[in-house]
């Protein structure tokens, strides 16, 4: 596996844990559980967005590998039938789907080759990105939730 392969891969293997590790630590069931005053989502729901979007990226990721340059629609969760499911989810039950969720990725990630992360998909707004970008554009979408989990168990 490529220097820049390799190097996507140990970032999808440490951001999460290592994130929710830190950030977590010491912080109250209940503050995890919180909605904001903004009625957006609680810190809780952005991790159930998060190990569902893990499915969804492990869909695309086998659509990819097996069709030639298949084109995506956009993920919106509120437009997802399994959305409210996940976000009914206890923490530990989200907790735990996200830890076996991650696994399964990286797994999945650990197997392909280079040539497979040269294979391209259609996203509606990016347009043509190859296997590489969408783990990119994954794990910086992961990011932007981890953020915001941040400011909502830790910035009051």
């Amino acid at each position: 596996m490529n220097t820049s392969n390799s190097a996507r891969l140990q970032r999808c293997e440490s951001q999460l844990r290592g994130f929710l590790h830190e950030a977590l630590h010491g912080v109250p069931v209940e503050t995890i559980l919180q909605p904001p005053d903004s009625g957006k989502w609680s810190a809780n729901e952005h991790m159930a967005h998060l190990a569902r979007y893990h499915q969804v990226f492990l869909e695309r990721t086998n659509r990819i590998l097996e069709d030639m340059n298949p084109a995506f629609s956009r993920y919106r969760a509120e437009e997802d039938p399994e959305w409210e499911r996940w976000r009914s989810l206890s923490y530990k039950e989200v907790a735990g789907e996200l830890a076996v969720l991650r696994e399964k990725l990286i797994a999945r990630l650990k197997a392909l080759s280079d040539a497979d992360y040269e294979r391209t998909g259609v996203h509606p707004k990016f347009g043509e990105m190859s296997l590489a970008l969408w783990l990119e554009f994954f794990l910086v979408h992961e990011a932007h939730h981890l953020y915001v989990v941040l400011q909502l168990v830790r910035g009051a």
